[in-house]
């Protein structure tokens, strides 16, 4: 709790003094079930314990992966920095805890792809000079770096669906591409997969001789998703198996597979557009800065929008580059884009983000888009459940225990949106959610079997089935629509499965006034 928060007061000392005893007594027991790992997965350097219990306690994110209230301006450039996703930032990761004895059953995640160079160039100036060629000499790099690049030489011997065959393995231009992979983004998932494997380790979720049905991998056409995917997967199984994988193509960026075709939710995004259209034109500061940059370069207004300057301006700001200049000539007045332009865009982006909370036209497009992903994400946790009942015999090649999808920013931010995560930040480059399956220890019921009496047998029931979601290594499982109302103080922590499946079949569509996708996508509208 900070002094800009209470000033600290004595009411406000007080309350941290509670919450520190308070936390004390928690530290024994949270570490007990194992809520609170004695060795977490950390990049550079831990928590103090006590300042996890004291943020468990407060209910605060311990990433703040959701923005945390000021009473002052936010600082925009600061939060752009937190966008760019630099690798050597401290983090941690909680994916992979759960109460003592609990199974872990599965594991699917899906990433938004690495930093990226722009996909669009600022009128009249020179693009940014980045080498997307890969090198262990140059800054940021990994230690698994070289060893990928020489495994990626023999990615032929893999199960390709068309047309990933033909998109390179890896990122291989001096000048980068629009769009292309650049090493930062190789290394930041490289970091990914290396967490998650450490974070998964223990559990033997993927044993080492896992068949081609116990790993799933899928990815969009983009050169910079499928290359994100392989770095994670490598990061999360080094040296592994080319001839046991099969990498499968996602035509749509949604990831609706079969279930694609939705003319409501089409209608909504629609909406959206337009409303977001409106929100920006109505920004008088935003419409002055856009004015003042287009004099700078000598260009048409309307001609800068359309060149989204922001995407140029966030790889410059990730990158260490200075902002584009243009020289002095007849059709503008010369200078440099600077970084209070780019201050404003930034503020104007993240008041859209409110009023679109407010208005709410993008969760109902959201709750459609990505029913089918989210459909699937169910089937396949209950097909696993299945699986492990007692007794049952195991299917040949196994089941599915982890999943990759490799997608995009409009492919993230609408799942957030539609989990009921709306006041989550914009998905960073390499963000990434994972949805975990755990399984709680046979319970048995009646006597236990040293009094059970002659000829009696106790009964055991099979563990219960529960879920974790969690964002850049932060659980939200909490904040999602499913299971914030779910009472964590109950004798079971987690959340129950049966929440995400009434969620995922029914519950979501109250949101558009509906009992069902078919409904919901086809209803005539009025």
């Amino acid at each position: 709790m900070s002094s800009s928060v209470c000033g600290w007061t004595s009411s406000c000392r007080t309350v941290v003094k509670m919450v520190s005893t308070v936390a004390a007594h928690l530290l024994f027991f949270l570490i007990s079930v194992n809520l609170i790992p004695t060795t977490p997965i950390v990049e550079e350097r831990p928590f103090q314990a006590a300042d996890r219990v004291v943020a468990v306690a407060l209910g605060k994110s311990r990433k703040r992966v959701f923005p945390v209230p000021h009473s002052e301006e936010p600082n925009h450039i600061s939060e752009a920095y937190g966008y760019c996703n630099t690798p050597n930032r401290t983090e941690q990761a909680w994916e992979g805890h759960s109460p003592a004895d609990y199974k872990l059953l599965s594991v699917q995640v899906m990433i938004r792809h690495g930093d990226r160079y722009p996909l669009y160039s600022i009128p009249k100036t020179k693009r940014p000079s980045i080498d997307c060629t890969l090198s262990t000499s140059r800054k940021p790099s990994h230690p698994l770096l070289n060893s990928f690049i020489g495994h990626m030489g023999q990615g032929s011997r893999g199960h390709w669906e068309s047309p990933l065959s033909s998109v390179p393995r890896l990122p291989n231009h001096s000048a980068c591409e629009m769009g292309e992979l650049t090493q930062t983004g190789v290394v930041q998932h490289l970091h990914n997969g290396q967490l998650l494997h450490h974070a998964y380790k223990r559990h033997n979720l993927l044993p080492s001789d896992w068949s081609p049905r116990q790993l799933w991998v899928e990815t969009t056409g983009k050169s910079r998703t499928l290359q994100s995917g392989l770095a994670f997967l490598y990061g999360f199984i080094p040296d592994f198996d080319w001839t046991r994988l099969t990498v499968r193509h996602q035509w749509s960026t949604l990831f609706c597979g079969s279930a694609c075709d939705c003319p409501a939710r089409n209608r909504y995004l629609e909406e959206e557009q337009r409303r977001q259209y409106r929100f920006r034109v109505a920004d008088t500061e935003l419409e002055k800065t856009y004015v003042d940059m287009a004099r700078t370069l000598g260009v048409l207004t309307r001609q800068l929008r359309a060149a989204n300057p922001i995407d140029s301006l966030l790889c410059h700001l990730c990158h260490d580059l200075s902002f584009p200049c243009v020289p002095m000539g007849d059709t503008g007045s010369g200078g440099c884009l600077t970084m209070a332009q780019f201050a404003v865009i930034r503020r104007q982006q993240l008041d859209d983000e409110v009023d679109r909370r407010r208005m709410g036209l993008y969760r109902k497009y959201a709750i459609l888009a990505m029913y089918p992903y989210l459909n699937r994400t169910a089937t396949k946790m209950e097909r696993v459940a299945k699986a492990s009942e007692a007794g049952r015999q195991p299917r040949a090649g196994g089941e599915e225990v982890f999943t990759l999808a490799s997608a995009h920013d409009v492919t993230v931010a609408p799942l957030l949106s539609a989990l009921g995560l709306e006041e989550a930040r914009f998905p960073r480059f390499a963000a990434r959610i994972v949805f975990e399956l755990w399984k709680s220890p046979p319970v048995t019921q009646g006597q236990a079997k040293k009094k059970a009496g002659k000829g009696e047998k106790s009964k055991t029931k099979d563990g219960e089935l529960f879920i974790r979601v969690l964002y850049n290594g932060e659980d939200v499982t909490f904040h999602t629509t499913f299971c914030r109302s779910h009472d964590r103080h109950t004798s079971q922590p987690l959340c129950p499965l049966k929440n995400f499946l009434s969620f995922v079949r029914k519950d979501m569509f109250s949101v558009v006034n509906a009992t069902s996708y078919k409904e919901a996508c086809y209803r005539r509208p009025g």
